[in-house]
């Protein structure tokens, strides 16, 4: 009972959710049709699938003008899908960097970074293992899935659910915490609920950061004694690539856990490829593959 009732917690709550999104997107979007300053830019995305980078200059009741770096553009309002606006920073040798699709973790661990509103993502590791992730608010994530093991039954499926809380102190120092909770499936009608509760710290931006987490496990209720400690980083080589690393330590391990790879992106996808080794006279060769997806929504 316990694994339906979170199961049908997640879907409930991140359909319920997604639909509120949705039905009020388009008047979110009237509301992005202003003139943005000079430290900003804007990202217009048209119904033809063409996007341009620039700065609306001007509005009227049917057009916009969208100042480029080379000219101005003549956009009706009626043909806009969407307007994005990025810091001046985002620009990289006149080209535009999108912002990083999968910021809020590196591999397995989460970073202090948080979905905006409205923002989500599925994601699936090894295969095996896929989620969908919302936020709530721009303070509160939720997030949770099913394991999908081959030939398996609804009721030998693992359940896990992901809330996360969040706060940026400013632009380049974030804190959250939040929580892994892994539903088991026991002998008969028994499971059991296991898993980890952490806080993190993350120094920089989306592009360029560094991640400090600590967590404890826990296993029907009880706290283990000593924390895990988790640091990471992710720093972006390219518009579209990022070398990502993540570290753990585990309470009587003497050798942690290392991995590093690389991450391939565009606006709204992710894929890692990534090696997980054991520093240490245990350590394997080449290391384990690690291979995920990430589409945002």
């Amino acid at each position: 009972m316990t694994r339906k009732i979170i199961f049908f917690f997640v879907v409930a709550s991140c359909s319920l959710f997604l639909g509120l999104y949705q039905a009020n997107a388009q008047p979110a979007l009237k509301g992005r049709l202003r003139l943005a300053d000079s430290s900003f830019v804007q990202i217009v995305r048209t119904t033809d699938g063409s996007s341009n980078v620039g700065r609306i200059t001007q509005i009227d009741s049917v057009y916009i003008l969208l100042q480029t770096d080379v000219t101005g553009i003549t956009i009706p309002i009626a043909k806009i899908i969407e307007i994005k606006e990025s810091p001046l920073g985002s620009m990289m040798n006149g080209e535009y960097w999108f912002s990083n699709p999968n910021a809020t973790r590196l591999f397995f661990g989460p970073t202090a970074h948080m979905l905006k509103a409205g923002e989500g993502y599925f994601s699936d590791t090894y295969i095996f293992f896929p989620q969908v992730v919302v936020g709530i608010t721009d303070f509160l994530t939720l997030g949770g899935g099913m394991s999908l093991f081959p030939g398996g039954e609804m009721d030998g499926q693992l359940f896990y659910i992901m809330p996360k809380i969040g706060l940026a102190m400013d632009e380049g120092f974030h804190l959250a915490g939040g929580a892994l909770i892994i539903n088991i499936p026991g002998f008969g009608n028994d499971s059991y609920n296991v898993g980890v509760v952490y806080s993190a710290v993350t120094v920089g931006d989306r592009n360029r950061s560094f991640t400090a987490g600590l967590g404890y496990g826990f296993a029907d209720g009880e706290l283990a004694d000593s924390p895990m400690v988790m640091l990471g980083g992710e720093y972006r080589l390219s518009r579209r690539v990022s070398f990502v690393s993540e570290n753990w330590l585990f309470p009587g391990m003497d050798q942690p856990l290392v991995s590093g790879g690389l991450r391939f992106f565009g606006e709204g996808l992710a894929v890692d490829l990534a090696l997980i080794n054991v520093l240490g006279d245990d350590m394997l060769v080449p290391g384990i593959p690690f291979i995920d997806f990430v589409y945002n929504f």
